[in-house]
């Protein structure tokens, strides 16, 4: 449902240039600048001091709350200069070896349309309000650059000896859908959640089992990508959550698959 649905890990790797669009920012009607604009003032209320500092603090340092749909030229001539991000505009889902190979050379795949007004809630594949709002302003954090990037050579290399499914995973539990302690409470980390009105409240709020974070526990945890998930892993820290995936390479992660 996000990205990559990670279920493709054995196809041969394709050039990611190969998937990529022009925005066409000029099309986006005003009703589609109008679901933007409710999505952001619906979401960013809530969210307030219930996700990590560094989102909010990405939020305007990027110009995202600015009306309308972001321009992909405007929003990488203030994201590059900070972490040397990029992003690129897709039609789609992008399959796992080139969304990976994407990560490995900093540019993250923004796909260039978003969703109806009639599904604020609902969403068959990921659009530009989950990718811009729930990604871009952890990309402006050094440390979560860092990772992502790390990631995107990890998983390169993890599809090419077999090991897809335990990137994925490790992927989907922090990057997507993970929660991380932050001065003593637990906060929002994941895109996923950032994004979605309905699976913020439940990750947060609902009775359901939020176990620590391991590297093994999270690889060894498989996941839906079509309905709210059961459980959601609580990192100790952002940072430390970032340091362990980036100090992880090949070898280490074919150690967590049991």
């Amino acid at each position: 449902m996000y990205q990559s649905d990670f279920s493709n890990a054995d196809r041969p790797p394709a050039s990611w240039r190969d998937y990529l669009v022009p925005q066409d920012w000029a099309r986006f009607t005003a009703e589609e600048h109008r679901v933007w604009d409710t999505l952001f003032t619906r979401q960013v209320p809530y969210l307030g001091n219930r996700i990590v500092a560094p989102f909010l603090a990405g939020i305007p340092a990027l110009g995202l709350d600015e009306p309308g749909i972001p321009e992909l030229g405007r929003l990488n001539a203030r994201l590059q200069p900070e972490t040397g991000w990029g992003l690129a505009s897709v039609a789609g889902i992008v399959p796992d070896a080139a969304f990976f190979a994407m990560l490995a050379e900093r540019r993250f795949p923004i796909g260039n349309f978003i969703r109806g007004a009639d599904n604020l809630d609902y969403l068959t594949e990921p659009d530009c309000f989950h990718d811009i709002f729930g990604h871009v302003p952890m990309l402006a954090h050094p440390p979560v650059a860092r990772l992502m990037q790390a990631l995107g050579r990890l998983g390169v290399a993890a599809i090419a000896a077999g090991h897809g499914e335990i990137i994925a995973r490790l992927y989907w539990h922090t990057v997507e859908f993970g929660l991380a302690r932050e001065a003593g409470e637990v906060k929002i980390l994941g895109a996923g959640l950032a994004s979605s009105f309905g699976e913020a409240h439940v990750a947060l709020e609902a009775d359901l089992s939020r176990p620590r974070f391991t590297l093994p526990a999270a690889a060894n945890t498989p996941y839906r990508n079509d309905v709210f998930q059961p459980l959601y892993f609580v990192s100790d820290s952002l940072e430390g959550t970032a340091a362990a995936l980036e100090s992880l390479d090949l070898a280490g992660l074919s150690a967590l698959a049991r």
